[in-house]
């Protein structure tokens, strides 16, 4: 069998409990696929043969124990700005498309995700199925095919997850399932109470009403956890904390941000801060400019804000400045665009390296690589190799640049400024752990690079054990 795990909104905690619940099953020697069939996300992963899915289902395969899989997100869309995304499809960009002209073509979208799921249902036996938003979008019934659309072909029994953290539970919980359609209602099977704080007795009341106003069990009440795994999209940004690590590093927030789950690691060595542009950077030990589906945009926004010219004063005062994907695209001298990314034009970079940068045609390149580290400077000398991943539009003329991977991106005369389209750079602890590592020595702190941290995905789980009635789901595998 199989389960779907559906939410009262969005960022309640979808994610977390499929990725656990993969894991469980796992322990228990099922093996089961995560499978979501429309995301909405800048943060994309890399499979094995090349495609392009969101972060979080490739999270929720290790969880599980097997290879990401396009199949596992057929349908990706890519925001670009302006009511328009961009439609990856089964790990390819197909075209962009406005949201009016999407809802015309979800249909067939429909058609593509479950032939998506059954397949993988035929290889792995079971599936874990995760809903998009809320599960009671009445306006969105006629065309949704992440929940209502998809429950009503396979008829998974239903888990619904709501967030206490963001106050009214109660209507969360029996709004939704009483908007449901009157064919997905029954399929309704428990309720888990997502994101407690305080003492769960106090709310062993609340279970009870839930349970006596929906007549569905309420099988689980989860604590907030500080459990880390990679977050699913920019909903995220607002709940991280910066901290009081010694080390400060700024990432700047570009409106249409890519892929920051590249720096959630060394959030957990230095005070990381997602610094929007227009905020002061003085005082910060490095800074990151990240990847963005749209550079050109995002680069008018970091020079119209003044951010760009602050970069530039870090710059000149030594401070380390590290661009990835569309960051490294921006400290060019100059990015052409052929209407590409965004509009046609020949358009001025920071003209931090002495590089040029190419849009054009419509081929993307979405890879996986190693490469071995040129060894250049305070930071690179002590990284040896890298794995992570490229997805991007265009290329880069290095010229007689340094390079700072084996080739691949550009490294400064001093080693301060690195370029670079590799994705998980610093998702490797031993690297994240030297670039800390670095800016301590440099500062004149002490650090000790923390010792290995207990898989987190089984810390999820041990988690979710804990706190959920396991067996009112295990029961359906």
């Amino acid at each position: 069998m199989s389960v779907m795990v559906l939410g009262t909104a969005s960022h309640v905690g979808k994610s977390t409990m499929v990725a656990g619940l993969c894991r469980i099953l796992r322990r228990k020697g099922i093996t089961a696929a995560p499978f979501k069939s429309q995301n909405m996300s800048l943060n994309s992963w890399v499979t094995d043969d090349g495609g392009e899915i969101g972060i979080a289902q490739a999270m929720q395969a290790h969880a599980a124990g097997i290879p990401p899989s396009v199949e596992m997100n057929p349908i990706l869309l890519k925001p670009k700005g302006d009511k328009r995304s961009q439609i990856v499809l089964l790990g390819k960009p197909v075209r962009d498309v406005h949201v009016q002209d999407y809802y015309k073509v979800t249909d067939n979208l429909l058609d593509v995700a479950l032939d998506a799921a059954w397949r993988l249902k035929d290889r792995y036996g079971a599936l874990v199925v995760e809903g998009a938003g809320g599960a009671a979008e009445v306006n969105l019934f006629g065309r949704d095919i992440a929940n209502t659309g998809l429950a009503r072909v396979l008829r998974f029994p239903i888990i619904l997850v709501a967030d206490i953290e963001r106050g009214g539970v109660f209507a969360q919980v029996y709004g939704t399932i009483s908007l449901l359609p009157d064919d997905i209602r029954p399929l309704v099977k428990g309720v888990i109470v997502n994101k407690f704080r305080g003492d769960p007795a106090l709310f062993a009341d609340g279970m009870k009403i839930l349970e006596d106003l929906t007549g569905v069990p309420a099988i689980g009440l989860v604590p907030v956890t500080g459990v880390d795994i990679p977050s699913e999209d920019s909903l995220s940004i607002a709940d991280k904390k910066a901290g009081d690590a010694p080390v400060r590093i700024a990432v700047i927030h570009l409106p249409r941000i890519s892929n920051f789950t590249d720096y959630e690691v060394l959030e957990k060595y230095a005070s990381v801060s997602y610094v929007k542009p227009g905020a002061p950077l003085q005082g910060f030990d490095a800074i990151i400019l990240p990847g963005t589906k749209n550079t050109i945009e995002d680069l008018e926004v970091l020079i119209k804000s003044g951010t760009g010219e602050e970069i530039k004063k870090a710059r000149a005062c030594s401070i380390p400045v590290i661009g990835i994907c569309g960051g490294y695209q921006m400290l060019c001298e100059k990015i052409t665009d052929s209407g590409t990314e965004s509009r046609k034009g020949e358009f001025k970079g920071l003209g931090l390296i002495p590089c040029t940068t190419i849009l054009s045609g419509s081929e993307k390149t979405i890879t996986k690589v190693k490469r071995v580290s040129s060894g250049h400077g305070p930071f690179l000398s002590h990284v040896s190799s890298v794995s992570g991943y490229e997805i991007h539009m265009g290329t880069t003329d290095r010229g007689n640049a340094r390079e700072a991977f084996s080739g691949e991106g550009v490294v400064s005369e001093d080693g301060l400024l690195i370029g670079t389209y590799m994705h998980g750079l610093f998702t490797s602890p031993d690297v994240a752990a030297a670039f800390v590592t670095f800016l301590c020595e440099r500062k004149g702190v002490s650090w000790t690079p923390p010792g290995p941290e207990k898989d987190p995905f089984d810390a999820l789980a041990d988690h979710i054990m804990a706190h959920v009635r396991i067996e009112e789901i295990l029961r359906f595998f």
